[in-house]
């Protein structure tokens, strides 16, 4: 029987310490946060508190063979630190980019690694939330005016596996990308990996070479982009001598712009994109294979859309190292998987690259003045703060676009409040509906329609509410919120100061 280990709090010792400012997690949205908090306002003290030993977030995470970005690092990369690699990268070469950011701007000093918060409490008496942390075993604590969430939106320590009818029964291994283990052993093994999205077209090219095969189950077909891991621009650009700074600017307008566009064509004309991005798959695997395994049910961009750099998932299907099977699991066997045809896979492990569960806030139990606060009972403001939450921003980023330009935006809006309070002379600031939005409808954080990835539809629930005017939703535009968050009016009545 195991017994865990009595908590103890080291704050009667060690004291409560205090910061104006608690960013939550040292990812990549934490760190550039932190990094334009010590730009704009230099003066003000600060603390990030990361779970982990080290930074890094989702790129720590995970550690499944292959993992890279499925974003472009001109744009995923901060604005601030020029890219200067292949546009796709992996999770190493991110790692290393984020070390630069972080010891070029002496970042590391603010950074309190292993501290899992545990709760966070609003003190209107106080203007103050006071957050309890675990690090190695010991309660600490720390008070600060402002909370700045930037911990993701996914639960790290565990990755979303459905409950399949007889698992127990499989003699082989389960395993899920997000708890990738070193002890195993892919050669001459047969592996099937269930899902269809970034993580199974990662993985697959990367360990087709070294398993006796492997299959991609999946239910149903996604969308992928695929072409070259290269930048032609940004090429000619260092050609001609051009400053780095210079390069990753012109870049990364460039990309943006045609992200822009590819985004309004796939609303505009569905048919004829699905068609385009099929296409470039069926010059690969052959034009029956890509109508039966990749071609979706939904309108291109519903769901993310990853790319698939040097298309290095089909050459492994067309070479025969890999292979596509759409249908659905009736429950595993000893030696593998049933499917509802009839049909069965064999395997000795199963990958089950079945998704994230959502994480709201990071599962920190919040309390407002002693009354524990359900996220999903109050309405964001642009996706960013909540109502009748004082003194709190949150930074979720992009579906359709790089999540970190959503960090750049959220960082100026903070900045730009939290200086709007100083000239006041307000220690609190709290979104409230205001009496033009009381009859407002209120809907879904996501429009599903627009985007409904499973992990978000599952637990839409735990979620906020959105209205249906701008000031109230998270748009998942970053071609209009580029314009419209830097110009927001802090005297809006949507805050109330005290």
């Amino acid at each position: 029987m195991n017994v865990m280990a009595p908590i103890r709090d080291a704050s009667v010792s060690q004291g409560v310490e205090h910061f104006e400012i608690l960013i939550v997690g040292a990812g990549i949205s934490g760190i550039g946060s932190a990094y334009q908090l010590t730009r704009r306002l230099p003066e003000k003290s600060f603390v990030i508190l990361e779970s982990q030993e080290s930074f890094g977030g989702t790129w720590r995470t995970h550690r499944y063979p292959g993992i890279r970005s499925d974003s472009d690092l001109h744009t995923f990369g901060y604005s601030f630190k020029p890219w200067v690699g292949p546009p796709i990268a992996t999770a190493d070469e991110i790692l290393s980019y984020m070390g630069e950011v972080i010891a070029e701007n002496n970042l590391g000093r603010h950074i309190r690694y292993g501290h899992k918060i545990i709760s966070a409490s609003w003190s209107s008496t106080d203007n103050l939330w006071t957050i309890s942390a675990l690090k190695d075993d010991e309660q600490v604590r720390f008070t600060a005016n402002f909370l700045w969430m930037c911990q993701g939106y996914y639960r790290h320590s565990q990755g979303y596996t459905p409950e399949w009818p007889d698992m127990a029964k499989f003699k082989g291994r389960i395993v899920h990308p997000q708890s990738w283990p070193e002890d195993i052993e892919l050669a001459d093994k047969k592996v099937v990996v269930i899902g269809s999205g970034a993580t199974v077209a990662t993985l697959i090219p990367s360990i087709a070479g070294q398993c006796a095969h492997v299959t991609m189950l999946q239910r149903s077909p996604t969308y992928f982009r695929i072409g070259r891991n290269v930048i032609e621009l940004a090429q000619e650009l260092r050609k001609l001598q051009v400053k780095e700074e210079w390069v990753h600017e012109i870049v990364r307008r460039k990309i943006l712009f045609e992200q822009d566009a590819f985004t309004k064509r796939c609303l505009a004309e569905p048919d004829k994109v699905a068609k385009e991005l099929i296409g470039q798959i069926a010059a690969i695997v052959g034009e029956d294979y890509a109508a039966k395994h990749f071609t979706p049910s939904y309108r291109p961009w519903r769901q993310r859309l990853a790319f698939l750099p040097n298309a290095d998932m089909f050459e492994s299907i067309r070479d025969g190292k890999a292979a596509v099977v759409t249908d659905e699991i009736a429950r595993f066997t000893a030696d593998g998987i049933r499917l509802k045809s009839g049909g069965e896979l064999q395997a000795d492990i199963i990958v089950t690259a079945t998704g994230f569960n959502l994480c709201v806030l990071g599962d920190i139990a919040f309390t407002i003045d002693g009354k524990p606060l359900a996220f999903g009972d109050t309405v964001t403001y642009r996706g960013m703060m909540f109502t009748g939450v004082p003194n709190m921003a949150w930074v979720f980023g992009y579906f359709r676009a790089s999540w970190t330009l959503r960090t750049d935006l959220v960082a100026d809006f903070v900045c730009r409040l939290l200086t709007h309070m100083d000239e006041k002379g307000a220690k609190k600031v709290v979104p409230a509906l205001r009496p033009e939005d009381h009859n407002m409808p209120l809907l879904s954080w996501i429009d599903p329609e627009n985007f409904n990835p499973g992990y978000m539809m599952r637990d839409m629930h735990l979620l906020p509410k959105r209205g249906d005017k701008p000031e109230w939703q998270h748009s998942q535009d970053y071609w209009t919120e580029k314009d419209e968050i830097p110009a927001i009016d802090l005297e809006d009545k949507a805050f109330v100061y005290s």
